[in-house]
C-alpha cells in the first residue's frame, strides 16, 4: 500500500484525536493483535486492559511507532501514522511514552531528566517549562535530585513529566504505577489522573489491574488473545460486559451454570436470577455473572443453603467464599459485626437485578471457571 493511498485525514470538531481500524500487529512472525479497532477523543483518557500476553503493550508501541502493523491502520490528529508500509518515525508523531521502568536518567537530576526532550527551546522557555511542570507535579524542592535519591512516587512524577515536557499530542503509559504498593499506586494514579485533565492530555493506560482501568479511564477497552473483546465507558464494561471473557476478567465476580426458562429467567443454584436482555431461548445453556455485592442474606425459606469454604477480614468487610449444594462457588461481600465462620452454612439469595448473561460456549479463551470465585 502507498502513502498516497492510506494518507487520508479526518475533518470536524467531533473527530477522533486517536483512532485504530482493523490493526494486526505481529511479533517473530506470531499475529499477537488482530484486527483491533478504536477511537479515542482528545482530552480523554483511555486504560487498555488486560491479562499478561493479551497484546495489549505491543499496541501501544506500535502507537507510538516503536512496532509495524502488519494490517489496518493508526491515525492521529486525523493522519495516518502506521498502515503496512508506511511508518511515521515516533519522533514525528509527538506521543510521549512512559514505561513500566521509567527509564529515568541516572547521571540527571531532576531538572536534566524533566528537559532532556526540550533541547530545541530556547533557554528561557525551556527553563520556564521545567519550573511549571515541577510546580504541576509537586516536584519543588527536589530539583537537584538523581533518580536513586527519589521516593517510587517522585520518580514516577518525574517520569511523567518528562514525557509531558515537550506538549505531546498524547500520552502512553505502559504500567507505569506496577511497581507500587497498593496504598502509594492508587493515591499516585489519582493524582496523575488529576494533573491531566488539568492540562488537557489526551492519554492511554495499559494495565492489567482491573480496578486502575475503571478509576483512571474515560474507555476501557479489555483485550483477550490479541482482540479487543470492549471498547467502552467504565461503568458499561463493569455493569453490562459485552461477552464472558469480559464478565470473568473485570471485577470480582463469578459466572454460574443455568437453564433458561420460559418465563425469561435462568434457574440456577442460587435460585432464580432474572436474565437481562436479550431474552435467552428456553431450555438453553446459559452463564450468569453474580457479582460479591449482589449476594445477601436470605429469610429462612428463600434463597439456597451454602457453606462458608473461606472468610477473609478485609476492614470494612468480609470477603467470604460460598460453596452452594451443586459444587459451584461464589463470592459475598459483607459488613457484619459477626460474620460467618469457616464450616457454617448460611443462607443467600441473590439481588433482585437484570443478570448479564452468556451462552456456554461463548468467551472460554481466558474465561474464568464458572465454579472458580473470581475474589
Amino acid at each position: 500500500m502507498t502513502v498516497e493511498a492510506v494518507a487520508e485525514t479526518m475533518t470536524g470538531p467531533d473527530a477522533p484525536w486517536l483512532r485504530l481500524r482493523g490493526v494486526s500487529c505481529a511479533l517473530g512472525g506470531v499475529r499477537v493483535v488482530e484486527d483491533l479497532s478504536l477511537d479515542l477523543r482528545r482530552g480523554e483518557l483511555g486504560a487498555l486492559l488486560g491479562p499478561s500476553g493479551s497484546g495489549k503493550s505491543t499496541l501501544l508501541r506500535a502507537i507510538a511507532g516503536l512496532v509495524p502493523v502488519a494490517a489496518g491502520r493508526i491515525e492521529l490528529r486525523g493522519a495516518v501514522v502506521s498502515a503496512p508500509g508506511m511508518v511515521v518515525a515516533p519522533e514525528r508523531r509527538r506521543v510521549g511514552l512512559v514505561f513500566q521502568d521509567l527509564a529515568l536518567f541516572p547521571h540527571l537530576d531532576v531538572v536534566g531528566n524533566i528537559g532532556f526532550g526540550l533541547g530545541f527551546r530556547a533557554r528561557p522557555e525551556r527553563s520556564a517549562r521545567i519550573r511549571e511542570l515541577i510546580a504541576v507535579f509537586e516536584l519543588e524542592g527536589l530539583e537537584r535530585r538523581r533518580p536513586h535519591e527519589l521516593s517510587g512516587g517522585q520518580q514516577q512524577r518525574v517520569a511523567i513529566a518528562r514525557a509531558l515536557a515537550p506538549a505531546p499530542d498524547l500520552l502512553l503509559l505502559d504500567e507505569p504505577f506496577s511497581s507500587l504498593d497498593a496504598d502509594l499506586r492508587a493515591r499516585l494514579r489519582h493524582e496523575i489522573r488529576l494533573v491531566l485533565r488539568r492540562l488537557g492530555v489526551t492519554a492511554l493506560l495499559v494495565t492489567h489491574d482491573h480496578a486502575e482501568s475503571l478509576a483512571f479511564a474515560d474507555r476501557v477497552g479489555v483485550i483477550g488473545e490479541g482482540r479487543l473483546h470492549q471498547w467502552d465507558t467504565p461503568a458499561r464494561v463493569y455493569r453490562d460486559p459485552a461477552d464472558a471473557f469480559v464478565a470473568g476478567f473485570v471485577g470480582e465476580g463469578v459466572l454460574l451454570d443455568g437453564t433458561a426458562s420460559r418465563e425469561g429467567t435462568i434457574l440456577t443454584a442460587l435460585g432464580s436470577l432474572e436474565a437481562a436482555p436479550p431474552a435467552p431461548a428456553p431450555g438453553s445453556r446459559r452463564r450468569v455473572l453474580v457479582r460479591p455485592q449482589q449476594v445477601l442474606r436470605a429469610d429462612r425459606g428463600h434463597g439456597a443453603d451454602a457453606e462458608v469454604r473461606a472468610a477473609d477480614f478485609t476492614g470494612a468487610d468480609v470477603l467470604l467464599e460460598l460453596q452452594l449444594g451443586d459444587g459451584s462457588r461464589l463470592a459475598a461481600r459483607w459488613a457484619e459485626v459477626d460474620p460467618p465462620r469457616v464450616g457454617d452454612v448460611v443462607r443467600i439469595v441473590a439481588k433482585a437485578v437484570a443478570y448479564p448473561h452468556f451462552a456456554v460456549d461463548s468467551g472460554l479463551h481466558g474465561d474464568r471457571s464458572p465454579n472458580r470465585p473470581t475474589a
